[in-house]
């Protein structure tokens, strides 16, 4: 079985927040999940580093692209580490490999008929003397009426045209654009309407993607898949490769999403695979992202890859709803985010991956709030889990000498073991995170009330073989949960491994013989209650 997993590219504009941990984290889960099973996993990703945000935000620094791809790429990647995430290839759409393959692709989209050159009214700032791009033309949206970019409007999800916006200026300089005429080669999106539809029916009947993905996706097709620019008068990015071209680039909608291919060719060069391996028929594919970029996944890259006779469609689509912050939108231009990189200095990394797994916006948008994430921390992770597993360990640190007794393995408990493998298994591989880790840590309630009903510190004293029992069982629990916690907080699960002085965590139940302990630590540290006011004052204090 091959497994492809694809976490969304963030825009090298700026930092990464919670809300985008949120909509990628389900990757992680998913590529560590499917590893432990021993399937072939390929999880790429990258930083988007081409299109208008980075050239807006080196306009505002007065530097240039590449200085603020170079810096956030850097953030991004260092961030990524920190949190866990095992991506086989993180790299970036400025990259040489990138640009090469994805002039490959439209050449080929060209060869088969789908691209056509057409003559359309473009906005043009006569103040800045450039064509301006769709993320450089904002106003109010045609559709819903709120402030709305050129591209597509977040309020109401509507892809749209610049030129349809009312009220429209120019992101530079704030005036209003002039049309004018150019030249431009469009996408036969509208030819793939009918395989985009059963492409969709199918997804439905099998419950392969996201309610969210199911209902916008139908409702676009609904009124019909236009055609679209797929090149623009663009600072930054892939040229095209056509003669008299020259100056324009592949549109970044096209470019970006065709990111998930161009890594995996770069993988697959770099490790001597082929790339067929991974990308056929019988593959099994994860799209990992916000809500906001549904139709780049669901409607625009399954047309790319029709177009280019790429058999590996999208199997599944795991699209996030919207994590909100202290009630509020997140919003980095008002400075209400939580950013991760701070973040990072002052949190353990399994406390946000479990935070923000438990707390997922699956089905619907949720709230991230200081004080529920240093409650969830201590009463879960530190109350319930650490606990367990400290206490289990210290009591035969102390009573046995630090090796772990033998005993027979209760029916109750190793029924529930196995049961948890197959259930939290099958829950992962639908693109289900939140009930699957809420069953693990169900099961960590039964093992910390196994442990105070049976008294191991009287049984020590009174029946030495039924504490021998009773610790081989808290031992046997501990090993499985490590390895059933290691694709949501796979810090915590290696500290456990080292411990125990397991080999490796796989994806099947560990019956634990007797063995010596290593050096015992705690999995988690308390967190004071009071740093819940410090962190609301300094969220208040730097929001604009």
């Amino acid at each position: 079985m091959t497994i492809f997993i694809g976490g969304a590219w963030p825009y090298a504009n700026g930092s990464l927040h919670l809300g985008h941990i949120a909509a990628l984290l389900p990757g992680d889960i998913l590529a560590r999940h499917y590893r432990q099973k021993g399937e072939k996993v390929l999880y790429v990703s990258g930083s988007d580093c081409n299109g208008t945000p980075i050239s807006i935000r080196a306009n505002q620094e007065n530097t240039t692209t590449e200085a603020i791809a170079n810096r956030y790429h850097k953030e991004f990647t260092e961030s990524f580490s920190k949190l866990g995430f095992t991506y086989d290839l993180y790299t970036r759409t400025d990259a040489e490999h990138h640009h090469k393959s994805v002039q490959e692709i439209f050449l080929k989209l060209l060869e088969n008929g789908y691209l056509y050159k057409k003559r359309i009214e473009q906005a043009y700032c006569e103040t800045d003397q450039q064509f301006l791009s769709d993320r450089f033309v904002e106003g109010l949206c045609p559709n819903c009426g709120a402030k709305a970019r050129g591209d597509q409007c977040d309020h109401c999800s509507a892809i749209l045209d610049p030129l349809d916006l009312l009220e429209k200026r120019c992101k530079i300089c704030g005036n209003q654009p002039t049309i004018k005429e150019t030249e431009h080669f469009y996408f036969s999106l509208s030819h793939f309407q009918k395989r985009l539809e059963a492409l969709v029916e199918e997804a439905e009947q099998e419950n392969r993607w996201r309610g969210n993905a199911i209902a916008l996706t139908s409702r676009y097709l609904k009124d019909g898949v236009p055609d679209r620019a797929a090149t623009r008068d663009l600072l930054n990015g892939v040229d095209v490769p056509i003669p008299g071209f020259d100056g324009k680039k592949i549109y970044v909608w096209i470019e970006a999403v065709a990111g998930y291919l161009t890594a995996s060719k770069e993988w697959a060069k770099q490790h001597n695979e082929k790339i067929e391996d991974f990308w056929n028929k019988e593959t099994t594919s994860y799209y990992i992202h916000g809500k906001d970029n549904i139709p780049f996944h669901s409607i625009i890259w399954p047309s790319i890859l029709l177009g280019t006779n790429n058999p590996a469609l999208p199997t599944h689509i795991i699209s996030n709803e919207y994590l909100t912050l202290e009630k509020r939108k997140i919003s980095t231009s008002q400075n209400w985010a939580v950013w991760v990189p701070d973040m990072l200095e002052r949190y353990d990394a399994d406390s946000i991956r479990y935070f923000l797994t438990i707390n997922a916006p699956e089905n619907r948008d949720t709230d991230f709030s200081w004080r529920e994430f240093i409650y969830s921390h201590n009463s879960e992770l530190l109350g319930a889990y650490g606990n367990f597993v400290n206490r289990t360990l210290k009591f035969i640190e102390k009573s046995y000498a630090s090796t772990s007794p033998l005993g027979k393995i209760d029916s109750e408990t190793k029924v529930k073991v196995e049961v948890l493998y197959k259930e939290v298994g099958c829950l992962l591989r639908e693109g289900q995170f939140k009930k699957p880790l809420e069953q693990i840590f169900e099961f960590v309630r039964y093992a910390n009330k196994y442990f105070d009903e049976l008294k191991p510190w009287i049984q020590i004293k009174e029946d030495k073989p039924s504490c021998d029992k009773t610790m081989a069982n808290c031992v046997y629990i501990i090993a499985n949960l490590a390895q059933l916690l290691n694709p949501f907080l796979p810090f915590s699960s290696e500290k456990i491994k080292v411990m125990l002085g397991l080999e490796e965590l796989k994806w099947e139940e560990i019956e634990i013989l007797s063995f010596p302990l290593r050096e015992i630590k705690p999995l988690f540290e308390r967190i004071d209650v009071g740093r819940i006011e410090e962190e609301l004052e300094r969220l208040t204090k730097e929001a604009l």
